[in-house]
């Protein structure tokens, strides 16, 4: 009897575990741009990130806009971020402009891992990268990204909510500082 039971236990937790990581993987449809707009406009995809260091690394965040003139640059730059007590805006993407007057900015790792995360790459004795954390990220809050055109003066605003880590977030980066992915300073 007490056999049965602990296999029970064994699979009912295996099933629980498996359907939180399962929906944890889920996410919403993405923003779109609106094609009746027809002045500069940006939108992220997601439009909230988590402060996890093993989930913001794999993140795919990018920046999309329209209504920009066409063979130009932007640059992203989130506004207004507090950094050693003080506000500053911080560069995170950069894209050119299509034909069309669109642009898609993706976020890079470095930007994520220093900007967000406050921390820096390294690597270990096997030569591998790692997330070396020095200090606390970026504090969550909802933030107002610009894109800055280079030749023009035309702009546009979306916001990002950066939430703090959640606890499947924490039992991630757990596992990876005890296989050394990540390290704590």
């Amino acid at each position: 009897m007490k056999r049965y039971l602990k296999r029970s236990l064994t699979i009912g937790f295996f099933l629980v575990f498996s359907g939180i990581f399962l929906t944890a993987g889920c996410s919403q449809p993405g923003k779109t741009l609106d094609t009746s707009i027809k002045g500069p406009q940006m939108v992220v995809n997601p439009d909230t990130i988590r402060l996890g260091v093993a989930r913001l690394t794999k993140a795919k965040i990018a920046f999309s806009g329209a209504g920009f003139q066409p063979g130009d640059s932007v640059f992203i730059k989130l506004l207004n971020v507090p950094v050693d007590g003080k506000k500053t805006d911080l560069s995170i993407a950069s894209a050119d402009i299509e034909k069309n007057g669109t642009f898609t900015a993706p976020v890079g790792t470095l930007a994520k891992v220093s900007d967000f995360l406050r921390a820096s790459i390294g690597s270990n004795e096997k030569m591998e990268n790692i997330i070396v954390i020095t200090g606390p990220p970026m504090p969550p809050g909802t933030y107002t990204a610009r894109a800055i055109s280079m030749l023009s003066d035309k702009k546009a605003e979306c916001t990002l909510t950066v939430k703090g880590p959640s606890l499947l977030d924490r039992l991630e980066d757990w596992i990876g500082t005890l296989l050394g992915k990540i390290v704590k300073k």
